[in-house]
Protein backbone atom coordinates (compact mmCIF):
# COMPACT_ATOMS: atom_id res chain seq x y z
CA UNK A 1 0.00 0.00 0.00
CA UNK A 2 2.90 2.23 0.78
CA UNK A 3 4.39 1.45 -2.89
CA UNK A 4 1.25 2.62 -4.51
CA UNK A 5 1.23 5.92 -2.60
CA UNK A 6 5.18 6.89 -3.18
CA UNK A 7 3.70 5.86 -6.98
CA UNK A 8 0.86 8.28 -6.89
CA UNK A 9 3.01 11.00 -4.68
CA UNK A 10 5.69 10.91 -7.34
CA UNK A 11 3.23 10.86 -10.68
CA UNK A 12 1.63 14.14 -8.98
CA UNK A 13 4.74 16.07 -8.33
CA UNK A 14 5.83 15.12 -12.18
CA UNK A 15 2.74 16.69 -13.38
CA UNK A 16 3.52 20.04 -15.54
CA UNK A 17 2.24 22.82 -13.69
CA UNK A 18 -0.11 25.40 -16.08
CA UNK A 19 2.21 29.12 -16.14
CA UNK A 20 0.13 31.99 -16.90
CA UNK A 21 1.74 35.28 -18.31
CA UNK A 22 -0.43 38.09 -17.76
CA UNK A 23 -0.06 41.53 -20.00
CA UNK A 24 2.24 43.38 -17.11
CA UNK A 25 4.31 40.80 -17.04
CA UNK A 26 4.48 39.87 -20.75
CA UNK A 27 5.70 43.80 -20.75
CA UNK A 28 8.20 43.59 -17.97
CA UNK A 29 9.62 40.52 -19.51
CA UNK A 30 11.04 41.91 -22.32
CA UNK A 31 13.74 44.32 -20.49
CA UNK A 32 14.40 47.73 -20.42
CA UNK A 33 14.19 48.23 -24.41
CA UNK A 34 11.01 46.64 -24.59
CA UNK A 35 9.29 48.63 -21.55
CA UNK A 36 10.87 52.07 -23.65
CA UNK A 37 9.06 51.07 -26.83
CA UNK A 38 5.89 49.83 -25.03
CA UNK A 39 5.76 52.41 -23.30
CA UNK A 40 6.23 55.03 -26.44
CA UNK A 41 3.48 52.78 -28.41
CA UNK A 42 1.20 53.81 -25.60
CA UNK A 43 1.63 57.34 -25.45
CA UNK A 44 1.17 56.97 -29.69
CA UNK A 45 -1.89 54.99 -28.75
CA UNK A 46 -3.63 57.59 -26.56
CA UNK A 47 -2.97 60.37 -28.80
CA UNK A 48 -4.60 58.68 -31.69
CA UNK A 49 -7.39 57.93 -29.27
CA UNK A 50 -8.00 61.42 -28.33
CA UNK A 51 -7.16 62.63 -31.85
CA UNK A 52 -10.02 60.41 -33.14
CA UNK A 53 -12.92 61.11 -30.65
CA UNK A 54 -11.78 64.75 -30.78
CA UNK A 55 -12.04 65.22 -34.26
CA UNK A 56 -15.05 62.73 -34.57
CA UNK A 57 -17.17 65.06 -32.09
CA UNK A 58 -16.36 68.39 -34.16
CA UNK A 59 -16.78 66.84 -37.66
CA UNK A 60 -20.51 66.06 -36.15
CA UNK A 61 -21.20 69.43 -35.16
CA UNK A 62 -19.98 70.50 -37.81
CA UNK A 63 -22.38 68.42 -40.51
CA UNK A 64 -25.66 69.53 -38.02
CA UNK A 65 -27.83 72.11 -39.89
CA UNK A 66 -31.42 72.90 -40.07
CA UNK A 67 -33.21 70.86 -43.00
CA UNK A 68 -34.90 74.15 -43.93
CA UNK A 69 -31.68 76.46 -43.40
CA UNK A 70 -31.40 76.84 -47.62
CA UNK A 71 -34.98 77.50 -48.04
CA UNK A 72 -35.31 80.66 -45.25
CA UNK A 73 -31.95 81.93 -46.95
CA UNK A 74 -33.33 82.18 -50.23
CA UNK A 75 -36.12 83.59 -49.67
CA UNK A 76 -33.84 86.46 -47.50
CA UNK A 77 -32.32 86.73 -50.51
CA UNK A 78 -35.18 87.24 -52.85
CA UNK A 79 -36.64 89.35 -50.74
CA UNK A 80 -33.72 91.78 -50.36
CA UNK A 81 -33.10 90.75 -46.52
CA UNK A 82 -29.67 90.42 -46.83
CA UNK A 83 -28.76 91.35 -42.93
CA UNK A 84 -31.67 88.71 -42.11
CA UNK A 85 -30.00 85.90 -43.80
CA UNK A 86 -26.44 86.71 -42.54
CA UNK A 87 -28.06 87.00 -39.16
CA UNK A 88 -29.08 83.48 -39.57
CA UNK A 89 -26.38 82.30 -41.09
CA UNK A 90 -24.53 83.25 -38.06
CA UNK A 91 -27.19 81.59 -35.60
CA UNK A 92 -26.74 78.33 -37.31
CA UNK A 93 -22.23 78.26 -36.99
CA UNK A 94 -21.60 75.69 -38.95
CA UNK A 95 -18.95 75.27 -42.20
CA UNK A 96 -22.12 75.24 -44.34
CA UNK A 97 -23.62 79.08 -42.63
CA UNK A 98 -19.96 80.16 -43.32
CA UNK A 99 -20.01 79.40 -47.07
CA UNK A 100 -23.31 81.09 -47.51
CA UNK A 101 -22.51 83.93 -45.45
CA UNK A 102 -19.38 84.60 -47.14
CA UNK A 103 -21.57 84.25 -51.03
CA UNK A 104 -23.96 86.89 -49.46
CA UNK A 105 -21.37 89.27 -48.55
CA UNK A 106 -20.55 88.95 -52.11
CA UNK A 107 -23.89 89.90 -53.66
CA UNK A 108 -24.10 92.19 -56.06
CA UNK A 109 -20.92 91.60 -57.11
CA UNK A 110 -20.27 89.12 -60.75
CA UNK A 111 -21.08 85.44 -60.04
CA UNK A 112 -17.60 84.21 -60.34
CA UNK A 113 -16.53 86.30 -57.95
CA UNK A 114 -18.86 85.02 -55.61
CA UNK A 115 -17.96 81.17 -56.46
CA UNK A 116 -14.28 82.27 -55.87
CA UNK A 117 -15.27 83.78 -52.73
CA UNK A 118 -16.79 80.59 -51.97
CA UNK A 119 -14.03 78.07 -52.61
CA UNK A 120 -11.52 80.11 -50.96
CA UNK A 121 -13.93 79.91 -47.68
CA UNK A 122 -14.35 76.25 -48.44
CA UNK A 123 -10.98 75.66 -48.03
CA UNK A 124 -10.34 77.05 -44.56
CA UNK A 125 -13.22 75.11 -43.57
CA UNK A 126 -11.68 71.69 -45.27
CA UNK A 127 -8.24 72.60 -43.35
CA UNK A 128 -10.32 73.22 -40.02
CA UNK A 129 -12.19 69.97 -40.30
CA UNK A 130 -8.75 67.86 -41.56
CA UNK A 131 -7.34 69.53 -38.20
CA UNK A 132 -4.29 66.77 -36.65
CA UNK A 133 -6.39 64.14 -38.96
CA UNK A 134 -2.72 63.23 -41.27
CA UNK A 135 -1.60 62.53 -37.48
CA UNK A 136 -3.48 59.64 -37.11
CA UNK A 137 -2.10 58.59 -40.70
CA UNK A 138 1.28 59.39 -39.63
CA UNK A 139 0.87 56.76 -36.69
CA UNK A 140 -0.64 54.06 -38.34
CA UNK A 141 2.02 53.79 -40.39
CA UNK A 142 5.29 54.62 -37.66
CA UNK A 143 3.40 52.37 -34.68
CA UNK A 144 4.05 48.76 -37.09
CA UNK A 145 7.27 50.14 -37.25
CA UNK A 146 8.55 51.09 -33.64
CA UNK A 147 7.09 47.45 -33.13
CA UNK A 148 9.53 45.88 -35.81
CA UNK A 149 12.63 47.91 -34.54
CA UNK A 150 11.54 46.41 -30.73
CA UNK A 151 11.57 42.95 -33.23
CA UNK A 152 15.65 44.09 -34.39
CA UNK A 153 16.47 44.85 -30.75
CA UNK A 154 15.00 41.91 -29.07
CA UNK A 155 16.72 39.62 -31.78
CA UNK A 156 19.95 40.94 -31.39
CA UNK A 157 19.79 40.92 -27.03
CA UNK A 158 19.19 37.23 -28.16
CA UNK A 159 22.27 36.21 -30.74
CA UNK A 160 24.57 38.62 -28.24
CA UNK A 161 23.35 36.04 -25.52
CA UNK A 162 23.72 33.32 -27.53
CA UNK A 163 27.45 34.35 -29.16
CA UNK A 164 28.97 35.12 -25.46
CA UNK A 165 27.02 32.10 -23.63
CA UNK A 166 30.57 30.00 -24.63
CA UNK A 167 28.30 27.12 -25.15
CA UNK A 168 25.98 27.31 -22.18
CA UNK A 169 22.56 29.39 -23.15
CA UNK A 170 20.89 30.63 -20.59
CA UNK A 171 17.46 30.06 -21.57
CA UNK A 172 16.08 32.79 -18.97
CA UNK A 173 18.37 35.47 -20.22
CA UNK A 174 17.63 34.41 -23.93
CA UNK A 175 13.86 34.85 -23.64
CA UNK A 176 14.12 38.23 -22.89
CA UNK A 177 15.27 38.75 -26.12
CA UNK A 178 12.36 37.06 -27.85
CA UNK A 179 9.83 38.56 -25.42
CA UNK A 180 11.30 42.06 -26.72
CA UNK A 181 10.71 41.08 -29.81
CA UNK A 182 7.27 39.39 -30.13
CA UNK A 183 5.48 42.14 -27.94
CA UNK A 184 6.57 44.88 -29.48
CA UNK A 185 6.20 43.50 -32.52
CA UNK A 186 2.33 42.55 -31.49
CA UNK A 187 2.15 46.14 -29.66
CA UNK A 188 3.08 48.24 -33.30
CA UNK A 189 1.00 46.16 -34.90
CA UNK A 190 -2.22 46.72 -32.52
CA UNK A 191 -1.48 50.45 -32.48
CA UNK A 192 -1.12 50.97 -35.91
CA UNK A 193 -4.33 49.18 -36.71
CA UNK A 194 -6.59 51.16 -34.59
CA UNK A 195 -4.65 54.15 -35.90
CA UNK A 196 -6.01 53.16 -39.29
CA UNK A 197 -8.89 52.38 -39.00
CA UNK A 198 -9.97 55.66 -36.65
CA UNK A 199 -8.13 57.38 -39.80
CA UNK A 200 -10.32 55.96 -42.39
CA UNK A 201 -13.53 56.94 -40.73
CA UNK A 202 -12.70 60.13 -40.46
CA UNK A 203 -11.96 60.18 -43.71
CA UNK A 204 -15.28 58.94 -44.30
CA UNK A 205 -17.37 61.24 -42.28
CA UNK A 206 -15.02 64.57 -43.39
CA UNK A 207 -15.74 64.04 -47.19
CA UNK A 208 -19.59 64.00 -46.15
CA UNK A 209 -19.32 67.21 -44.85
CA UNK A 210 -17.42 68.84 -47.59
CA UNK A 211 -20.05 66.81 -49.70
CA UNK A 212 -22.77 68.54 -47.77
CA UNK A 213 -20.82 72.06 -47.77
CA UNK A 214 -20.67 71.41 -52.12
CA UNK A 215 -23.94 70.89 -52.23
CA UNK A 216 -25.41 73.91 -50.60
CA UNK A 217 -22.60 76.35 -52.26
CA UNK A 218 -24.17 74.76 -55.67
CA UNK A 219 -28.16 75.59 -54.05
CA UNK A 220 -26.66 78.78 -53.74
CA UNK A 221 -25.48 80.03 -56.79
CA UNK A 222 -28.09 78.71 -58.80
CA UNK A 223 -30.70 80.63 -56.92
CA UNK A 224 -28.28 83.74 -57.39
CA UNK A 225 -28.72 82.62 -60.92
CA UNK A 226 -32.26 82.19 -61.54
CA UNK A 227 -33.32 84.90 -63.73
CA UNK A 228 -35.54 87.64 -61.69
Amino acid sequence: MSLLQDTAEVLLEEQPVEKTLSIIELITSGGTAGIIIMILLFVLLIAAIYIYFERLFAIKAASKIDGNFMNQIKDHVSNGKIDSAQMLCAQQNSPVSRLINKGITRIGKPLEDINTAIENAGRLEVYSLEKNVSVLATISGVAPMIGFLGTVIGMILSIFEIANSGGQIDIKQLSDGLYTAMTTTVGGLIVGIVAYMAYNHLVVKTDKVIYQMEANSLEFLDHLNEPI
